[in-house]
């Protein structure tokens, strides 16, 4: 159990109350307001995490979720060997990724995060958190992985709906990967990736409806930097597009719409363009969903995984016209 007087010696607050609140702790103290977190990295991983906030603020983006300092000067407590980040409560509702007032805020606000992250020089005590240059090593591992899962499923002498599905679609998924991968090969990215590294930016890179935080007085908050790391923008905005083209029936009228917003803020330039598309074309979602199936890393009932495996299944066809869509309409050859 959590010592709750540590936490209070050690950011030098009274906690009037505390209550659990989607994997974090909602407290009210007698200096408003907080959200308390446990983390399960590293402290030289959230000194990353924490010096990228900080140039955030630094460069005109005020509005996420800063760190307060313990009475140490440094961003978190440790208690029982448990280390926890303090930070302000914001209020507000998530973003719907339905509505497209929200979607053109949401696609500002990020174009501006990747503006304001240009020159971060990490902490000398931090680790440097990096997956630039990786993609492709990262993509072919992943299809790999798949064939590994494959053998894992017919070894089962039980299979369930999951197994049966996995199967009979495994090699659909592989096609898409295999052709991400023969798109990023042809394209700019390792020259894409050389520039972010000069330029020193970074990505959130979990930029989804429950870290992007809206306050009655319309101001646009971004909470959650825990996967902050150096990074194309295009994986950004690839992974906010699949959040959100997967609650639409894949319509293209919404990659558009967050392309054009964020464009009018920070420009894409015309060969980060087949970037994106391998992106959008590698089967990420069908791997991790099957990673955490094989290898039991999240505890879900066998429904929830089923589930989860019929919805995927079942935007297929959807999925390969945008795909076709997008590829005529951002002029990229095979």
């Amino acid at each position: 159990m959590m010592r709750e007087f540590e936490i209070e010696r050690q950011f030098d607050i009274k906690i009037e109350s505390l209550k659990p609140n989607k994997g974090v702790y909602l407290l009210k103290t007698n200096k408003g307001p907080r959200c308390l977190k446990r983390i399960n990295y590293g402290i030289q991983k959230l000194l990353f995490v924490y010096g990228a906030k900080e140039h955030l603020i630094a460069n005109d983006f005020p509005h996420i979720d800063r760190y307060f300092l313990n009475s140490d000067g440094h961003p978190y407590a440790i208690v029982n060997e448990d280390i926890y980040t303090l930070s302000e409560w914001i209020d507000g509702r998530e973003a719907d990724f339905r509505n497209k007032d929200d979607l053109i805020i949401a696609a500002e606000n990020l174009a501006k995060l990747h503006i304001a992250s240009i020159g971060y020089e990490p902490p000398e005590n931090s680790k440097l958190k990096s997956d630039l240059g990786r993609w492709p090593n990262l993509m072919e591992k992943r299809i790999k992985a798949l064939d590994k899962m494959r053998d894992m499923c017919r070894k089962r002498s039980n299979k369930g709906s999951f197994d049966m599905n996995y199967l009979k679609h495994l090699q659909f998924y592989k096609n898409i990967g295999k052709r991400a991968v023969s798109v990023l090969k042809d394209s700019k990215y390792n020259e894409l990736c050389r520039i972010a590294e000069e330029e020193k930016s970074f990505c959130h890179h979990d930029y989804t409806y429950h870290n992007i935080i809206i306050t009655n007085e319309n101001d646009v908050n971004v909470i959650d930097f825990d996967y902050c790391k150096r990074e194309i923008r295009t994986y950004d905005i690839s992974s906010f597009m699949i959040k959100v083209l997967k609650r639409v029936d894949w319509d293209i009228e919404y990659a558009n719409l967050i392309l054009d917003s964020y464009n009018k803020i920070y420009p894409l330039q015309s060969c980060e363009y087949r970037v994106l598309f391998a992106f959008l074309l590698f089967p990420q979602r069908f791997w991790r969903l099957s990673n955490r199936y094989y290898y039991n890393e999240v505890n879900w009932p066998s429904k929830t995984f089923s589930n989860k495996m019929e919805e995927l299944v079942a935007e297929q066809d959807k999925y390969m016209e945008f795909i076709e869509k997008f590829k005529n309409m951002y002029d990229q050859k095979e």
